[in-house]
């Protein structure tokens, strides 16, 4: 039977100053977008992409991610409560972010970077998606650090403990989305980036890659308490998950290879 090892929220602890994993996670993946970024201004110059439109494409996008995630969470999974306490819809330390709303937040600041720059869109979008999975690898090990979001129950070897919620074995699903979603999906595309393709390619293998593992991870992660099943025992995040599936595999069928 494993435990979780029940890390110290706090990473580093300088006096006053106290880095938290959560945060520490972010600076990596923030770390990582820039410097996969400029591997890939370097590697596939048909991309058409510099260091100028990397960064406006990184402050932007963080941006989208934190005003994006937190809309989305506000909306898709308790507007009734933060219609009742709209001032809470700040309070964005107390947690709840929504990686849906996050994606969308980032697709509409690429948008206006592409718009600035007077550059294509799928073209911004297909250099950004190879440098996204490893950041939500980053997001997952947080996860599972802070011991949220956990499994359902489960009887599996590698089941854990999460001491902080029961003593009920669980899935580790942070960690089955950091390697489905995280690592493995930057290693397709990765690859799949180091040739030319048609426009939106790339970032449709990425819709059909996230919305997949998302999908299927979902089955082994417990509902939120306050959703649970939203329809036909499927979750907000596997509904949330759905039309990327599809909108990626039509993508994928009408670009010309």
């Amino acid at each position: 039977m494993l435990i979780h090892p029940q890390f110290n929220p706090i990473a580093i602890s300088l006096g006053p100053i106290q880095i938290y994993w959560y945060g520490l996670m972010y600076f990596f993946a923030f770390l990582a977008f820039i410097y996969l970024g400029k591997k890939q201004i370097a590697l596939r110059p048909w991309l058409r992409i510099d260091t100028k439109i990397l960064d406006d494409a990184f402050f932007y996008g963080a941006l989208g991610v934190v005003i994006g995630g937190r809309l989305g969470y506000v909306i898709f999974y308790q507007p009734t409560y933060f219609f009742q306490n709209p001032t809470e819809i700040f309070a964005i330390w107390q947690g709840g972010m929504s990686f849906h709303g996050g994606f969308i937040g980032v697709l509409s600041s690429l948008f206006c970077v592409s718009k600035k720059y007077k550059i294509s869109w799928w073209m911004l979008t297909d250099f950004v998606a190879p440098l996204v999975p490893l950041g939500l690898f980053f997001g997952r090990i947080g996860n599972f650090i802070n011991q949220e979001l956990w499994g359902r129950a489960s009887d599996l070897p590698w089941a854990i403990i999460f001491p902080t919620v029961d003593s009920a074995p669980r899935h580790p699903s942070q960690i089955y989305e950091a390697l489905l979603e995280g690592l493995l999906l930057f290693v397709i595309l990765w690859f799949f980036s180091k040739t030319p393709r048609s426009a939106g390619k790339i970032s449709a293998f990425f819709l059909v890659g996230y919305g997949l593992a998302r999908f299927l991870v979902e089955f082994t992660r417990e509902p939120d308490y306050f959703l649970g099943f939203v329809f036909l025992n499927l979750t907000m995040g596997q509904m949330l998950s759905l039309p990327m599936i599809l909108i990626g595999f039509f993508l994928l069928k009408k670009i010309k290879p």
